[in-house]
């Protein structure tokens, strides 16, 4: 496997001068002042004319790239406008994604990033998203030019007291969410043929043991012996055998591991759609259908790295579902670890299959304060709402309510759907308990929802998150480039934050 490399990232004092590029946040319409002023003057105005020939006046969003603004100063200088309201948590990570991105290729190894307040909260925060938008997916390609290689190996963060206890927290806590959101890219990028289940367990084994969590691992004996026969019916038509992975991160107080929290991921880790075969177009992308297992694993990294004080379970269904003499056919009924039986209509929609076991077993396992199951489960999701947020449904309104705030404050953007018993009825079957898909062809996630729900137990807090259309980027975002997005890692790691650490 190819893990991409992390830029190292630290925070300093300022220098006395720069052996890489420069860049500075400028407030709205009061560019010229403190530091920014005395490199001007250093540079005999160059910087200023620069901006002033780009009408740049720091506006939110906004880059200037001032190229050799005199001798002994850096050959790349980047200003980055922030506008004149109080950068939030989210504006500061963009700004540093954004300056990174402007010199990525430059043949620099070094870019450092000086906050126009030098408070080491905000360079933290100006390096994090630096490091997210350096990521890169490059270990197969043999044959890339210099120039095309990202030169940025270190990010440096420029603020006063770098040395404090407070400076060094607020890096660390950059450092995790940083660690979590790579391995849920790197996961993600990784072609199927590599990326089987067993490897992916072994890989979450391999990362996550090391920082204090249990990993231990649900073979397709015992699956078979309890009676998983929803999971293991997806999995069924692949040489490589199903596996579920359980991450256990016991961080609360006396290190008690009661009342945990739970995170489940639907880990497809190749979905040819089965006997009901995918057409051919843009199946290669289906490699992805594990993104939602990839995002739990992300996350209890970052929960480990940064020892977050809170008990974590984490669970993901890996299977492969491959269309062979031995794959389920459309019109099987299985029966599920809950004991429902289940009409299978047809084998493409089999995130849900192996979720209705995992889900299961969580509750019978765990007795968790709440659930979250993260899928790429419909390709309605992404009629719906786009590239642009993840579905969310929940029958808590509660727990809705912190997920969204978390995204809002992270930019991993979700939006609330409906639940309902007019949408339930449509997976009733004459021949099951339930059919695997609705009677119509609307409302697809939706009904895809309440099949999840039927496998909630009463008064268990749930919530469900479709991240088919937010898990992959072809085209660049703010904070990423194209590829896997690493969605969900950090609105998530907030949500514990913010709710359930203590």
């Amino acid at each position: 496997m190819t893990p991409a490399s992390m830029p190292s990232i630290s925070l300093s004092s300022v220098p006395e001068s720069f052996p890489g590029a420069l860049a500075l946040t400028v407030v709205e319409d009061k560019p010229w002042s403190g530091r920014l002023a005395t490199l001007d003057e250093a540079s005999g105005g160059a910087i200023r004319r620069a901006a002033e020939a780009g009408r740049f006046r720091g506006e939110k969003g906004k880059i200037q790239l001032v190229l050799g603004a005199g001798e002994g100063l850096p050959a790349r200088i980047v200003l980055c406008g922030m506008g004149k309201e109080s950068p939030s948590l989210l504006d500061l990570n963009r700004a540093g994604a954004q300056m990174l991105a402007t010199v990525a290729t430059s043949g620099d190894e070094s870019l450092y990033i000086l906050p126009h307040d030098a408070n080491a909260a905000t360079a933290a925060l100006l390096v994090e998203g630096a490091a997210m938008r350096s990521y890169r997916f490059d270990g197969y390609r043999t044959r890339l030019k210099d120039e095309q290689r990202q030169s940025v190996t270190s990010i440096v963060g420029l603020c006063d007291n770098p040395s404090s206890a407070a400076a060094d927290d607020n890096l660390a806590q950059a450092a995790g969410r940083l660690a979590g959101h790579y391995l849920a890219r790197d996961l993600k990028h990784e072609p199927a043929n590599v990326l089987h289940p067993m490897a992916f367990a072994e890989r979450v084994r391999a990362e996550l043991e090391p920082l204090g969590v249990e990993v231990t691992l649900i073979d397709e004996a015992r699956m078979k012996k309890e009676g998983w026969g929803s999971l293991l019916g997806v999995g069924q038509g692949s040489i490589r055998d199903s596996v579920v992975v359980a991450m256990h991160w016991k961080g609360a107080s006396g290190g008690v591991h009661k009342d945990p929290i739970c995170f489940v991921g639907k880990g497809v880790c190749f979905d040819t759609g089965g006997i009901s075969l995918k057409p051919a177009g843009g199946m290669e992308d289906m490699k992805w259908d594990m993104g939602g297992a990839a995002a739990v694993s992300g996350l209890m990294k970052t929960l480990a790295t940064r020892k977050a004080k809170a008990n974590v379970v984490g669970l993901i269904g890996l299977v492969e579902n491959m269309p062979d003499g031995n794959a389920q056919r459309p019109g099987d009924i299985v029966t599920s670890l809950s004991g429902q039986t289940i009409q299978v209509l047809n084998t493409d929609a089999e995130g849900r299959l192996v979720l209705a076991d995992v889900l299961w077993h969580a509750q019978e396992q765990y007795r968790p304060r709440f659930i979250v199951d993260l899928a790429t489960l419909t390709g309605a999701m992404l009629v719906a709402l786009g590239m642009e947020k993840a579905g969310l449904f929940s029958n808590d309104d509660e727990l809705a309510a912190q997920i969204h705030d978390a995204s809002e404050a992270t930019g991993e953007y979700v939006w609330r759907m409906p639940l309902g018993e007019e949408y339930n009825k449509m997976l009733d079957s004459k021949e099951a308990d339930m059919r695997n898909i609705s009677a119509g062809r609307w409302g697809g996630s939706i009904t895809a929802a309440c099949f999840l729900e039927r496998f909630i137990q009463k008064d268990q807090k749930w919530a469900h998150m479709d991240v088919a259309g937010v898990v992959w980027a072809d085209k660049a975002k703010p904070m990423v480039g194209t590829g896997a997005t690493g969605f969900a890692v950090r609105s998530l790691n907030k949500l514990v934050q913010d709710h359930y650490e203590g």
